[in-house]
């Protein structure tokens, strides 16, 4: 098994390096699958992590979700079941030996497709887990995700190609360790869909107001249900999700437009400029001027090099 996974590896690296080429994250040829190449350890990076599967094949990543930390390397693989405020960094890269890793979105959609299709037995209806979690890679997992990749070196068969093989990871990740977990997303009526509903709705309105009695409406449970529910999956409240939700957009907005930070606060749901800056050096170590003069002489470092 180990000498399979080696190869497995091998070829996926290969891949990886030929359509990236140089340090970034990028889209590829495929739908929803992206790639990641860094020669270097990177700082954290902020943003909502959408439902997918994530493999590194060379170095080591940690994501951050609240206070709980989830590392993956090589011999794992981390899925995301709902969208998810986090901050991600790579800690183990090099010139020599390069960060690689890809990621293969989805929705609760394709999920209860491969369900019915394959007939796979749902468990009844089981109260919300962490919407994140890491597995021990399989090499009929990382086979199937390297024949997806190969693809980009025919790109007349992604079209039809591409779909089925789409489902047999989908399948494969169904019947992992925490497989079951994956399926809650997908049966209407359960906790974690309905916790997903709730967190879809904070993401469409994150710069509004909202009295938790209206979340818990959507999410069709009691006050206390949502509060116990939406923590197990997100390991945080709604209304520190919805807090981290607004300072990431802050960030993007004060990074891409030469805008007042006051004014940043305002359009993304504060009523005092002095709080979210308060709240916004908590979470990004940092005033917004100081940081964003930071991120910018950054950028700047990295063409230089």
């Amino acid at each position: 098994m180990f000498e399979q996974l080696y190869r497995q590896r091998v070829e996926l690296s290969k891949i990886i390096e030929d359509h990236t080429g140089q340090d970034r994250t990028q889209m590829t040829a495929i739908p929803s699958l992206f790639f990641s190449r860094y020669s270097n350890d990177t700082g954290p990076n902020y943003g909502v992590h959408k439902p997918s599967l994530c493999i590194v094949v060379q170095g080591m990543k940690e994501v951050l979700l609240s206070q709980e930390r989830f590392q993956y390397g090589p011999a794992d693989y981390l899925v995301a079941s709902v969208n998810l405020p986090i901050s991600g960094q790579v800690t183990e890269a090099s010139s020599e030996v390069p960060y690689l890793a890809l990621k293969l979105e989805f929705t609760p959609s394709e999920i209860l497709e491969v369900l019915r299709e394959f007939k796979m037995g749902v468990e009844k209806k089981e109260n919300a887990k962490r919407g994140m979690y890491v597995s021990k890679i399989e090499p009929s997992l990382l086979d199937a995700v390297t024949r997806l990749a190969r693809l980009l070196d025919t790109p007349m068969d992604i079209k039809i190609l591409a779909p089925l093989i789409r489902k047999e990871i989908i399948y494969r990740v169904l019947q992992g360790e925490h497989g079951g977990m994956l399926k809650q997303i997908a049966i209407e009526g359960s906790s974690t869909s309905q916790i997903s509903d709730v967190i879809q709705h904070i993401m469409n309105n994150y710069e509004k107001s909202f009295k938790i009695e209206e979340l818990a409406e959507i999410a069709n449970m009691s006050v206390s249900s949502l509060h116990r529910h939406f923590k197990e999956v997100t390991a945080m409240s709604p209304i520190q999700f919805q807090k981290q939700l607004r300072l990431q957009e802050a960030r993007s907005l004060l990074l891409s437009e030469s805008a007042d930070a006051a004014d940043v606060a305002f359009r993304v749901g504060y009523e005092s400029p002095s709080q979210f800056s308060r709240e916004y050096s908590r979470m990004f170590g940092l005033p917004p001027k100081e940081d964003i003069k930071r991120l910018r002489d950054n950028q700047d470092k990295t063409i230089n090099l």
